[in-house]
């Protein structure tokens, strides 16, 4: 694909905590509109888990699609088939290190969420966790979310403020329906007047998934 046609295939995926060789397992951190690769690799150091590998790949001009999330699919692409695309070659490399995905959690904020869950429901296999902080699947209101496949019981948590300015709680509930119907187990957490960011609560559910997934 061209650059046109593939605008984040050649952005940075920035690393911290282990090598990927000597890693337990990795956590795959996708950042939100605006922001950098750099802004959420700072979770790892929240997460406090030593035996991991963080990777974070860059958006192209820091946004994984342009417009909202719940827009027709067709007005978000190039970039979200690239995004997700993106993802798909960041995993490809830590397996290529000898960490498959049942040793992956993906983990993403806002947008970098609805990246996170999206691949998850549409490349299903049984990863080590997905954290998604304020996001869900992909698609205009009404469309069917629904996708083939088994999770085989992911752990997932699904945490969000409500409202939230991007991200309806209906949007949220939906995608955990659809996950769990995909096999996952699913826990969700609604923060009734939250700010559009992650809160101390969050973190600290990641970090117990986390932590279950690499005791």
């Amino acid at each position: 694909m061209s650059q046109q046609n593939d605008p984040h295939h050649s952005q940075p995926v920035l690393h911290a905590g282990l090598p990927l060789d000597k890693a337990q397992g990795v956590m795959l951190l996708l950042h939100g509109r605006g922001a950098s690769a750099e802004d959420i690799l700072g979770l790892a150091g929240a997460f406090r888990h030593p035996r991991l590998a963080y990777l974070s790949p860059q958006a192209a001009t820091h946004s994984w699609y342009p417009n909202s999330f719940l827009a027709p699919r067709e007005q978000n692409e190039p970039w979200l088939t690239s995004a997700l695309r993106k993802v798909e070659i960041t995993l490809d490399e830590a397996r290529a290190a000898g960490v498959p995905p049942d040793r992956v959690v993906l983990c993403g904020f806002s947008q970098g969420a609805c990246v996170a869950t999206e691949f998850v429901a549409t490349h299903p296999a049984r990863y080590a966790g997905l954290i998604a902080y304020t996001g869900g699947l992909i698609g205009p209101p009404g469309s069917d979310l629904r996708h083939a496949g088994d999770l085989a019981g992911m752990p997932a948590l699904l945490a969000s403020g409500d409202p939230d300015p991007h991200v309806p709680w209906l949007r949220v509930e939906e995608s955990a329906q659809v996950l769990r119907a995909m096999g996952a187990e699913v826990t969700t957490r609604r923060y009734p007047g939250r700010p559009h960011t992650v809160s101390s609560e969050e973190i600290d559910l990641g970090q117990e998934l986390i932590h279950a997934a690499f005791p």
